[in-house]
């Protein structure tokens, strides 16, 4: 593992200021994006987290997290910089148990200090979705009203946001950038190029406990009815609305519901 220096690239940052990026032209930010994503591509997370906390946008950024299978360790590096890091949490009301029993460990943990629980609408949810049973005729409706747009109004005030998401997840991300775009937000993704193997290491060096589901078969985790066991050799999102062609739950893609391919992003 790379040393924690939080000093950021080690050569000078991209032109357009992290404070001022939102003043520029579509191509000119993601032009932006893919520069700093190539100076930060071997930087550690910690180091990535510090200089987009300290440096680009101080006071504007959040990190997103599913407390899923790996979220502890993006956790633990963002609280080694700042454990008032807003950390916003997408409670869909179809979380497993387990995920909310291990969201409360976590945050005990790490000390975290401004964990912001978001929920769906509940008249979005009577609207369309009042048996409950929408992931089941239409999974990408049900995660554009459970998680999407919570997510665009906690975002409001934010000028970028981490990710946990990796490379090696699957194919769908298997050129993952550091830095890219997502409707006119920057989203900084610090374990783009981590393995299963990297992150176990950490959080066994930290201590950290594994999600209760990882022994059970499951590798990646989100909402209980559209998520299922893994098999040996499958891919580790498998599990993910299986039988479905949905790989992605929407909060990933742009606005239009399209995947966003800014910073080489595949």
């Amino acid at each position: 593992m790379a040393g924690r220096d939080r000093t950021g690239p080690d050569t000078d940052p991209p032109s357009i200021p992290g404070s001022l990026w939102r003043t520029h032209q579509s191509l000119e930010r993601e032009a932006w994006a893919a520069a700093l994503s190539d100076q930060l591509a071997g930087a550690s997370p910690d180091r990535v987290i510090g200089f987009a906390h300290d440096t680009l946008f101080p006071g504007r950024l959040a990190l997103v997290s599913s407390f899923g299978a790996e979220s502890a360790a993006l956790l633990a590096f963002a609280a080694d910089v700042d454990r008032s890091l807003p950390v916003v949490f997408l409670d869909t009301h179809k979380l497993f148990d387990e995920t909310l029993a291990y969201r409360d460990r976590i945050v005990d943990l790490l000390g975290l200090t401004d964990v912001r629980v978001i929920h769906p609408k509940p008249e979005d949810l009577a609207a369309d979705d009042p048996d409950g049973t929408l992931h089941e005729r239409r999974p990408d409706l049900c995660c554009h009203i459970r998680k999407t747009l919570p997510l665009v109004r906690a975002l409001k005030g934010f000028d970028a946001w981490l990710t946990g998401r990796k490379q090696y997840q699957s194919t769908v991300r298997a050129r993952l950038p550091r830095v890219e775009i997502q409707d006119g937000r920057v989203k900084i993704n610090p374990l783009a190029n981590w393995n299963a193997e990297d992150v176990r290491a950490e959080m066994d060096r930290r201590g950290l406990p594994p999600h209760p589901l990882v022994a059970k078969g499951y590798p990646s985790i989100g909402c209980a009815p559209c998520t299922s066991r893994v098999e040996d050799g499958e891919d580790l999102r498998a599990g993910r609305w299986r039988g479905q062609e949905k790989t992605e739950c929407g909060i990933h893609l742009g606005a239009d519901g399209r995947w966003v391919r800014s910073g080489g992003a595949d």
